[in-house]
């Protein structure tokens, strides 16, 4: 029992980002207990007055606030470590400096709190001319301090100082010959403990021998401060998996070991109850036999036990509706910079948090404001409803095939909803996606390499690949529906999350699925499109040739050595998705916040199917007369906007045109042309004089005719100097009932990848001044003017953007 007490183990809020809340640190400290953690460091890096403002004391709401989580921990057997980061612009040999620190200490103590941590880490490693005078180096500063501080408060047998040179990679020239790390270990008072983070600042592995050389230094078993799930580096990283590389022998060697964990509270459940089983697993050891901990079974069971929760209703005192009101001021107020990550021990930047959702999330809340806009929404979705009962049946895709020319990959499920409560595999799903900082989850690893396989062998099923190895077609064909049914999935689990009882999981689940959610439509719309609309090497294409390349291209993960900080690559799972697609790079396609209210409604996006095109006539004419606030023009032609806006595309290059569609049909599309200069050609040779048969001049109605003539002038030529450097040319479409707007980047992404693959180098569009949301909203995808005016001798505005 005495080496039990020795041994710290348990949590450290230390990350950079939004501290969590009193509620929540009061459930942290239930789940502490339950599992047999003992030990709390209080030290968040966006608490000013632990930092930033560490000279100034508690105002006494404050101090109300800390006496009663110290009251909490202790009651429940929880060791409460107190924090101080003054490293920043201590004066070490100033008098009033060294006042002002004990004064703060000495507050804390008197609230109760007999455990301390004075931190240095994530600081400039020099001195100012006063203190370059008092004190012979910046260790030998430090440790002074320290000292000093240790003594005034009475020795407390908890006593923490974490070096400025806090894991191997840090010191200079190594562990064995740093002459600050000597310094701390020669003139550091015994009885306080250093703390380390191992050979990194995350380490993918601790043992009993990377730690015998840093004992030996400090003269001392150091305490690990570690940040295997820590995920404040990356807005778009979380970590769910279980605790692991980490011997369970370590216990001999070390002072403890804490976890700083995830941002997000509510992902910390595996996390936690995995150290816990660590725990309890060193302390089960017996001489002469290995410790029984193995993640697996410490992962199976943490997922059992977080199964329950996840399908519980909101707990009270989850999240307060104050915190949640704090936490939106706190992302409206910060802007997250992922650039400077040596200079933080537990990372950079704020991961930005989800606005308060209604309990109902299905969809946006009413308000006066919208209560016009919401019968349009309604009316709208009846009208979609009702217009394809004829089609297929409500909540449906459509029955068609995905492929091209040469064959069709496996449609996959509906997109019938299955929204309700968390299941066991869609658990072990989210997991394996937001597995580890330096290994991805089965679910994560099949993802990768199936998306890597089929774009690496996608000549197999290019447009004009000649026939034979019908083998080889099958195996592509065969891994890109097991592709598309894990993407599926994943909508799936989105939804899920969306819809569930758990609202505060909901709070710090959201941005990831959806990003991930995101990107796997995109991802899932490319493969199905590659199959009979890639071109092969040999294809030439106007002034360019086909440009392959990306295919032949590793990811960035692979070139990641064992030793690389997770950092070094963003973006976990989604980011490396992002990195295999041909427009990877353009990082403005994919980083954007999520939606403010998030909608469980499953949407598809998939290449588009000559059996689409009534329902897209329909949808664009729909538009239109919105748009023109007048009514139908003419009964007799019902095909006449369809024919200006969409016709020419469909009809001479389908191929790159995407649907949109939610469980009530198609509710977007987005058209493309690769090479303008030959499109325009063709339509006059086919396209206008079918037209004009259609619609003949006599007896036509006017506003039919001037439709009619507006197709002619759609067809007019472009300047050079436009379709030189941007050769390819869109057009989108969507619903504006369309709960999430978000799916229309997802859908221009899904083009833009198409139009990449097959060797575009840039594409445009038009846009009318007046439009100035669509205008805002191409500018936030990379999107420039490039004319205005000028565009074959009409008014718009010509905005492209470079592949």
């Amino acid at each position: 029992m005495e080496e039990e007490k020795h041994f710290l183990c348990g949590v450290v809020e230390g990350f950079y980002g939004r501290p969590w809340s009193m509620d929540q640190r009061k459930v942290l400290f239930q789940w502490m207990q339950d599992w047999g953690l003992n030990t709390y460091l209080y030290g968040p890096k966006d608490d000013l007055k632990h930092r930033l403002l560490w000279r100034e004391v508690y105002s006494p709401e404050e101090e109300g606030q800390l006496r009663t989580l110290i009251a909490e921990a202790q009651s429940r057997g929880l060791g409460f470590v107190y924090a101080l980061s003054p490293g920043q612009d201590i004066v070490f040999s100033s008098p009033c400096d060294l006042t002002l620190l004990k004064r703060k200490l000495r507050q804390v103590s008197d609230l109760g709190c007999q455990a301390f941590a004075i931190l240095f880490d994530d600081i400039d490693h020099s001195l100012c001319q006063a203190d370059s005078e008092a004190f012979s180096s910046f260790a030998h500063a430090q440790v002074t301090i320290t000292n000093e501080i240790y003594h005034f408060l009475g020795e407390p047998p908890v006593f923490l100082f974490c070096p400025t040179e806090y894991c191997a990679s840090l010191c200079s020239p190594s562990v064995l010959k740093s002459p600050y790390l000597q310094t701390v270990g020669e003139d550091l008072l015994p009885n306080i403990t250093v703390i380390w983070t191992g050979s990194k600042v995350i380490s993918r592995k601790l043992s009993v021998d990377c730690l015998a050389e840093v004992e030996s230094v400090l003269q001392r078993p150091p305490l690990i401060w570690d940040n295997l799930h820590a995920n404040d580096y990356d807005s778009r990283r979380l970590f769910l998996g279980p605790f692991k590389g980490r011997e369970p022998r370590l216990r001999a060697r070390l002072r403890g070991l804490l976890l700083n964990p995830n941002c997000e509270f509510e992902a910390n459940y595996i996390p936690l109850h995995t150290l816990a089983s660590w725990y309890r697993a060193g302390s089960d050891e017996r001489k002469d036999e290995e410790p029984g901990y193995s993640p697996e079974t410490a992962l199976s069971a943490a997922l059992h036990d977080w199964l329950e929760d996840l399908n519980q209703p909101l707990q009270a005192g989850r999240q307060s509706g104050r915190d949640q009101r704090c936490s939106v001021a706190a992302s409206r107020c910060k802007t997250p910079d992922r650039s400077d990550c040596n200079a933080t021990l537990r990372g950079t930047s704020v991961v930005a948090k989800l606005p308060v959702f209604p309990l109902d999330s299905s969809s946006p809340p009413p308000s006066p404001t919208k209560a016009k806009g919401d019968r349009e929404v309604r009316e709208g979705e009846k009208r979609r409803q009702t217009g394809q009962a004829n089609h297929q049946t409500q909540g449906t895709r459509h029955g068609v095939p995905s492929g091209g020319g040469h064959g069709h990959i496996a449609q996959g499920r509906s997109l019938g909803s299955r929204k309700g409560q968390l299941s066991e595999s869609q658990v072990r799903l989210l997991v394996g996606l937001y597995y580890l900082p330096h290994e991805h989850g089965p679910s994560a690893q099949n993802l990768l390499q199936d998306l890597t396989w089929l774009k690496t062998n996608c000549h197999l099923v290019s447009m004009n690949s000649k026939k034979g190895l019908p083998q080889k077609v099958d195996e592509w064909r065969g891994r890109a529906s097991r592709f598309l049914s894990l993407c599926e999935d994943i909508a799936q689990l989105h939804c899920s999350v969306v819809g569930g009882a758990n609202r505060a999981v909901l709070y710090d689940l959201y941005p990831y699925v959806w990003d991930l959610r995101n990107m796997a439509l995109v991802a899932k719309a490319f493969i199905c499109w590659l199959d009979g609309r890639v071109l092969n090497d040999s294809t030439t294409m106007a002034s360019w040739r086909n440009c392959f390349h990306w295919c032949g291209m590793a990811s960035v993960g692979d070139e990641l050595g064992e030793e690389a900080e997770p950092w070094v690559f963003k973006g976990g799972v989604a980011g490396e998705v992002q990195m295999l697609l041909p427009i990877g790079s353009s990082s403005e396609l994919f980083t954007h916040p999520p939606p403010l209210f998030p909608t469980s409604r499953l949407y598809n996006i998939r290449p588009y199917h000559s059996k689409d095109k009534v329902e897209l006539y329909r949808m664009v004419r729909q538009l239109h007369l919105r748009s023109q606030c007048v009514p139908e023009s003419s009964a007799s032609h019902p095909d006449v906007v369809g024919d200006r806006c969409l016709g020419p595309c469909l009809a001479l290059c389908p191929e790159y045109s995407f649907i949109l569609e939610d469980e009530l049909g198609v509710c977007g599309c987005i058209l493309g042309i690769l090479d303008v200069r030959s499109f325009a050609k063709r339509c006059q040779a086919s396209w206008l004089p079918a037209m004009r048969d259609k619609y003949p001049p006599k007896g036509g109605h006017s506003n039919t005719q001037s439709l009619v003539k507006l197709m002619e002038e759609d067809q007019g030529e472009y300047p050079d100097s436009l379709v030189h450097h941007f050769p390819s040319q869109l057009r989108l479409d969507a619903l504006p009932e369309l709960v999430d707007v978000s799916v229309s980047r997802t859908l221009l992404a899904a083009l833009l990848t198409a139009l990449k693959a097959n060797g575009s180098q840039g594409v445009f569009c038009e846009v009318q001044p007046t439009d100035r949301q669509r205008l805002e909203f191409l500018t936030k995808l990379g999107f420039l003017e490039i004319l205005r005016g000028e565009a074959r001798s009409r008014e718009g505005v010509v905005m492209g953007r470079l592949l």
